[in-house]
């Protein structure tokens, strides 16, 4: 009887440390969970319209100053980044998916990205970049004040100035070839400045809009036929099929004026223009502030006035052009 008793107590013991240890594993279960949901990351979705070295760079020069600011993904933030493919009827779904699963921040690369983020969701915060022009494309109606959910950076370029380079560069130029997307909102404004440029200088504009990427090289040589020279404005279309509108226009030996640094590089002959790395650079710094806690509607929307000369001296010998030495002096070489 006394052993029974005995094996009784000695279970009943065991019984009490291993409901002891349950709960230790439990608690420490607890403050697990706790110490999880303490590192929860805030996840970043980027939505661009297409990938082409203009946006690639502002792309890549993001994340590089997120990560200055102590943002890297993988380690303090997550960052969902898609592509729409130069296809606008992709961008929807993909900014849907970022509301639906109400990220922390959203980067928007392009006009276009930037519409389709702001018509899913006014709550999230929206960082946009490359924006021509913010209000012509009604995303928001003051740069100074945006208010909303809504800011970023302008990659604004001025007709103007590049004609007058052209001009510095061509000077027997008389009729200039618009090639643009006319779908892309940020191409058709400064498509306009040209022709008001044009107009007050008594020059002609043929215009050969298109509205995707395969109709490029037929307008190319359309406009090779037709004009003393090329403009092209910071165009996702053109931008993405630079080497085979470069390639038309060089073999018909058209100098072909551009809006980008990087377009340049990819074979057009210059341009005046802002550097994509600093836009990159400036729209992280915006991206940080924001997930640091600041309203994004009180952030001014930034539009680059450091703008340099581009120009591509292989493209210069291949259609047989001279720099005069007042573009050389003040010109940054690229594509060689």
């Amino acid at each position: 009887m006394k052993t029974r008793m005995n094996f009784k107590k000695s279970t009943a013991g065991a019984l009490i440390v291993m409901l002891i240890f349950a709960a230790l594993l439990t608690g420490c279960g607890d403050n697990g969970e706790e110490n999880n949901s303490d590192v929860d990351m805030p996840t970043v979705g980027i939505v661009q319209i297409v990938e082409h070295p203009s946006l690639d760079t502002i792309r890549a020069s993001i994340l590089t100053q997120l990560a200055e600011e102590g943002f890297v993904d993988g380690e303090t933030i997550t960052v969902d980044y898609q592509s729409a493919q130069n296809e606008q009827a992709n961008l929807k779904p993909i900014c849907q998916k970022f509301a639906s699963n109400n990220y922390d921040l959203i980067i928007a690369i392009s006009t276009p990205a930037a519409q389709a983020a702001l018509g899913e969701t006014t709550e999230i915060p929206i960082i946009f970049s490359a924006v021509t022009d913010p209000l012509s494309a009604k995303i928001l109606t003051n740069l100074d004040t945006p208010g909303g959910n809504i800011t970023g950076t302008s990659d604004a370029v001025s007709a103007e100035m590049i004609m007058d380079l052209a001009r510095e560069i061509t000077p027997d130029i008389q009729t200039i070839g618009a090639l643009y997307n006319s779908s892309e909102i940020n191409s058709v404004s400064v498509i306009e400045d040209l022709r008001k440029y044009a107009q007050t200088n008594g020059l002609s504009v043929v215009e050969a809009p298109v509205m995707n990427s395969s109709e490029v090289k037929q307008s190319a040589t359309f406009l090779a036929g037709k004009c003393d020279a090329v403009f092209s404005p910071i165009d996702n279309t053109v931008a993405s099929t630079m080497p085979i509108i470069s390639q038309t226009l060089n073999d018909a030996g058209v100098p072909f004026y551009v809006g980008a640094d990087s377009m340049v590089n990819d074979g057009g002959l210059a341009t005046y223009g802002i550097n994509y790395t600093i836009l990159g650079q400036e729209t992280g710094k915006m991206a940080a502030q924001v997930l640091n806690g600041t309203d994004p509607g009180t952030i001014p929307v930034l539009t680059i006035k450091d703008v340099k000369i581009y120009i591509n001296k292989n493209t210069a010998a291949q259609i047989g052009v001279t720099f005069p030495q007042a573009v050389l002096d003040n010109a940054t070489v690229l594509g060689e």
